[in-house]
């Protein structure tokens, strides 16, 4: 009885914050202005496909890159010890102790046509370029922002690996790239899908790097629900509507690869 007791408040916060928003949009999302039933909400997303496509697309890439960045950059993190482990680490997290916003504007800065960059590279004759605005500048700064969400999973779980288990693999004949391959990496792939989810979720429904990288060229999902609910086009109805539609999207997203990942703990000499 004591142990249920303990884990009242965690319930009620989940309640309040969590299921309750989200029955409110459910509400929201099947009904009019006043009140009663409708599917309208969903019919009208038709014309906003584009987004829906150019947000998953983007947060794919997105993840694609930091997966390819930060795998090798978390392999080489749990090889080493000493002073060169801590301050990686330290380098890694260093960009996370800024604000969210303040570290996209800083990009601003840089990407802009007149920004550093450009700046450094009409030294040399080249540029300006147009950097900014676009939808690699906003690759970019998902990029940024969520690369240590992809490293700390995979380097805790690569960290954790018994290297009697590689020396094993070493004993048996297999080199290098055979115990990679048989070992480390099926080992490593719960962190990886633990990263993937972590840098694909918020890159889908981020609104505040593609409103300040990708300017108002790039119309993304968080930037088109934030239209809805604060902006000129209000219609929290609809803006309800495209929140549900991602949210379910995003589940079945996280189920297939948690569905792919199960089993994939055991290691094949």
């Amino acid at each position: 009885m004591k142990n249920k007791a303990i884990s009242y408040p965690y319930v009620g916060w989940m309640g309040l914050f969590v299921v309750a928003p989200i029955l409110i949009i459910t509400l929201y999302a099947f009904t009019t202005d006043d009140g009663g039933f409708t599917l309208s909400n969903f019919q009208d997303m038709a014309q906003y496909t584009s987004a829906f496509g150019r947000s998953f697309l983007l947060a794919a890439i997105a993840t694609v890159v930091c997966l390819l960045i930060g795998y090798p950059l978390a392999y080489l993190l749990a090889r080493e010890s000493g002073w060169l482990h801590r301050m990686a680490n330290m380098l890694i997290m260093l960009p996370m102790w800024m604000n969210f916003l303040l570290r996209t504007y800083s990009w601003k800065f840089l990407l802009e046509r007149h920004g550093l960059i450009n700046t450094l590279l009409g030294l040399f004759g080249l540029g300006p370029f147009q950097m900014i605005d676009t939808q690699g500048a906003i690759v970019l700064g998902m990029v940024y922002n969520f690369l240590p969400y992809m490293v700390l999973p995979i380097f805790s779980v690569i960290e954790k690996i018994d290297p009697k288990v590689i020396e094993a693999a070493q004993d048996l004949g297999a080199d290098s790239i055979t115990v990679f391959r048989r070992v480390i990496l099926p080992l490593s792939l719960p962190g990886v899908l633990s990263g993937i989810t972590m840098v694909f979720i918020p890159s889908v429904s981020t609104f505040a790097i593609s409103r300040l990288l990708g300017g108002s060229k790039t119309l993304l999902l968080g930037n088109l629900i934030d239209m809805q609910f604060l902006g000129s086009a209000y219609n929290p109805h609809l803006g309800s509507a495209i929140s549900l539609v991602m949210m379910v999207i995003v589940m079945v997203c996280m189920a297939v690869m948690n569905h792919f990942g199960d089993g994939e703990e055991g290691v094949t000499l």
